[in-house]
């Protein structure tokens, strides 16, 4: 059995990230739930510690990062905010990297499917996903589907690779939050789903008791890319903004 880990899970309050804290607790590591005002935590699990700092200033997360042995990102900014998909999204993953100052964790990056399909939010959450990859640390990328969409009998876990469902509504692929939290924190203990990028639904039948050999079913990254594996070549590096070729040259020279 693989030892306990020290997690922190970033976006621990919300809709995916309280399932998040409870699915690691429940796993047996040491919890960290980043928050911004620990008053306005009581719904998470009492089983985690928690560990006050904005995810959009780096300087107050050293202390979070300290002695973590694993990171999960499940923050999100409402759909179609740009502004706050920088700041939230893609910021919070750039932060974390910017407070660790090179140390090693592993990482489990929650994003969306569709995440590919060009436009203002989505290219945040592809560029968080891009510096996740940059970074030389160990990692696993979740595109989850739809949330709770899934029928009562619907909870086979299944991944997809390329992004390629793009209708933009729930026939895109649905999955329950809870699934959502459990391949999250599965994943870190996981030599399977190591340097992994994959989209995330529930097919109809039971839930597997072990992923193991759904996480080794598809493709691994390229170890010298950025981009998930079989995605779309859609998004130059030379028509990124200053500041996003600026951090990508930044978390490289950290690793």
């Amino acid at each position: 059995m693989t030892a306990p880990m020290t997690v922190l899970v970033v976006g621990s309050t919300g809709s995916v990230g309280r399932h998040v804290v409870a699915e690691a607790v429940r796993q047996g590591h040491t919890t960290r739930a980043l928050v911004r005002d620990s008053a306005r935590a009581s719904r998470l699990d009492p089983g985690a510690s928690l560990v006050v700092g904005d995810l959009t200033r780096a300087s107050t997360l050293v202390a979070a990062v300290q002695g973590i042995d694993a990171v999960v990102f499940t923050q999100g900014a409402s759909y179609g905010d740009a502004a706050g998909a920088e700041k939230v999204d893609y910021g919070a993953v750039a932060n974390v990297l910017e407070a660790l100052d090179g140390r090693p964790v592993r990482i489990a990056l929650m994003t969306s499917i569709g995440v590919t399909v060009r436009g203002k939010t989505h290219d945040w959450k592809r560029r968080s996903e891009r510096l996740v990859r940059a970074s030389g640390n160990d990692y696993t990328i979740v595109r989850p589907g739809w949330f709770d969409y899934n029928d009562a009998d619907q909870l086979k876990i299944t991944l997809l690779q390329g992004d390629t469902r793009r209708a933009g509504n729930s026939s895109d692929g649905v999955i329950a939050r809870a699934q959502i939290a459990r391949v999250l924190v599965d994943s870190l203990t996981s030599e399977a789903a190591d340097r992994f990028t994959f989209e995330l639904v529930a097919e109809r039948g039971p839930e597997q008791a072990n992923l193991e050999l759904v996480f080794g079913s598809l493709a691994k990254d390229a170890a010298d890319s950025v981009d998930g594996v079989l995605d779309q070549v859609n998004m130059p590096r030379e028509d990124e903004p200053d500041r996003v070729r600026r951090d990508l040259d930044e978390v490289r020279r950290a690793d």
